[in-house]
């Protein structure tokens, strides 16, 4: 089971990185462009929007299955090596805040009354999780 969760979850983020790639650019060329926000806009933001969520789904189940996940934690000296540190603490940490950030820009566009602003919500907030998620990936580990 954990080694499925574990092809699932690296699975996942290259849809997820891919998608909020995709959507942020979408929304960037809506907002130069001037077009207007329509429900398709809206739908195209919830498919990196879903993505993301899915892989925090899996990334927690992950962490709390994971024999380098929260047991780190429990078992102590997890902070003095940056590996397990980030594997224990920032990645899980990081990325909550970085899906927090997506759901921020999504729900703020759906509220917001100018094509533009809801645009540049989805933009903005996008790039912010994005960056956020691609500072705590564990590259070492993923890419093989």
């Amino acid at each position: 089971m954990y080694t499925g969760l574990q092809h699932l979850h690296s699975g996942i983020a290259y849809l997820a990185l891919l998608a909020l790639i995709l959507v942020i650019i979408y929304a960037l060329i809506g907002s130069l462009s001037g077009r207007a926000f329509t429900e398709k806009d809206r739908k195209i933001a919830m498919i990196a929007f879903i993505f993301a969520h899915v892989q925090l789904l899996v990334g927690l189940i992950l962490y709390f299955v994971s024999p380098l996940g929260f047991s780190l934690l429990t078992a102590g000296g997890a902070m003095s090596d940056s590996a397990a540190r980030l594997t224990a603490l920032e990645h899980p940490l990081i990325n909550i805040i970085a899906i927090v950030v997506i759901s921020i820009g999504y729900i703020r566009a759906k509220k917001l009354a100018t094509s533009r602003s809801k645009f540049r919500s989805i933009y903005m907030m996008y790039a912010i999780g994005l960056v956020l998620i691609l500072s705590r990936i564990p590259w070492a580990a993923w890419l093989y």
